[in-house]
């Protein structure tokens, strides 16, 4: 299986730039998160990807393919090697879910067999297939939701795009789709999460893009929640006993104690020797200190706010 490559890909409507300057490489088995928000150009970026955009600039490969696509076959075995879930499911209300999958799986000239095969199985995990010949228009948001998955994996795609794939769902079945994923990931297909969940972004990313109409960063996540300015003291005893001792500094800081644990968050990073000075000479017993892993939401509207000021 092969991966994404993207280089300077870039998308113009007219005057308008709707994305510029986007360059990375998706591994095969790895789930990357494609993170911005709204109107950032994640969603023609996928469009652009999937083959259904052509690009201004640049050039990109999913799945060996090079985009834009050069010819009428080139583009049929790009959408076979490729899945897709939108924002909106897109699924037909007077058809039945059978009839759905069905009429997907001839338009890309699937192997009937064996996709069903595929499709029997996710069907019984997300628990529609005894929902199978009812029509789609009486599905609840969640029902659309694991069925429009369903569509895009039946297929057994090496390329799975999925925007928000858990919206609508419960956390039951939000936690059925996110293990799927992490399986498909497991036998080496290639995952984008397009998501605002950033806590799901945790769970199953090991990498992530942040768009803001041009790339922001490329990082794994153990690198974005690193670069914070934070430090984790502690301490013996109570953390809250000493927080008297951070106002007498000569800077202002902002903190957090929790049991034993104080958070400081520091301007520069040459204020950490003062901080563990001034507590030690106020009595406390320091057992650790160490810079703190800041969540992935803090540094992801950082990178945002800095790119909307720049």
């Amino acid at each position: 299986m092969q991966g994404i490559f993207v280089e300077g890909l870039e998308k113009r409507f007219g005057a308008r730039t709707a994305v510029s300057g986007l360059s990375f490489q998706v591994a095969p088995g790895e789930v990357f998160g494609l993170l911005g928000p709204n109107g950032a150009g994640k969603t023609t970026t996928v469009r652009m990807l999937t083959g259904l955009l052509a690009p201004s600039a640049g050039k990109a490969s999913v799945c060996g393919i090079e985009l834009p696509v050069k010819d009428e076959n080139a583009g049929v075995t790009l959408r076979r090697k490729v899945g897709l879930l939108t924002e909106q499911p897109g699924l037909y209300d007077r058809l039945t879910a059978r009839e759905n999958l069905d009429f997907f799986l001839r338009l890309n000239e699937c192997d009937a067999r064996a996709a069903w095969a595929v499709a029997t199985a996710l069907l019984e995990r997300f628990e529609l297939g005894g929902r199978l010949d009812e029509p789609v228009g009486g599905f609840s948001k969640g029902m659309r939701q694991k069925l429009a998955i369903v569509r895009a994996l039946v297929h057994s795609p090496e390329v799975v795009f999925l925007d928000e794939p858990t919206s609508g769902l419960d956390p039951l079945s939000g936690r059925v789709v996110r293990d799927a994923i992490a399986e498909l990931a497991k036998e080496g297909r290639t995952m984008v999460l397009c998501s605002h969940n950033l806590p799901e972004v945790e769970r199953l990313c090991s990498r992530v893009a942040v768009v803001k109409n041009t790339l922001r960063t490329v990082a794994s996540l153990e690198e974005l929640r690193r670069e914070g300015l934070a430090l984790d003291v502690m301490l013996e005893g109570e953390a809250s006993v000493f927080v008297p001792t951070l106002a007498m500094l000569p800077f202002r800081i902002n903190h957090h104690a929790e049991g034993r644990r104080l958070r400081v968050f520091l301007d520069r990073e040459a204020q950490a020797p003062d901080v563990i000075a001034a507590l030690v000479q106020a009595g406390a017993r320091v057992h650790s200190a160490q810079r703190a892993a800041r969540p992935l939401e803090e540094a992801y509207l950082e990178l945002v706010k800095e790119e909307a000021e720049s």
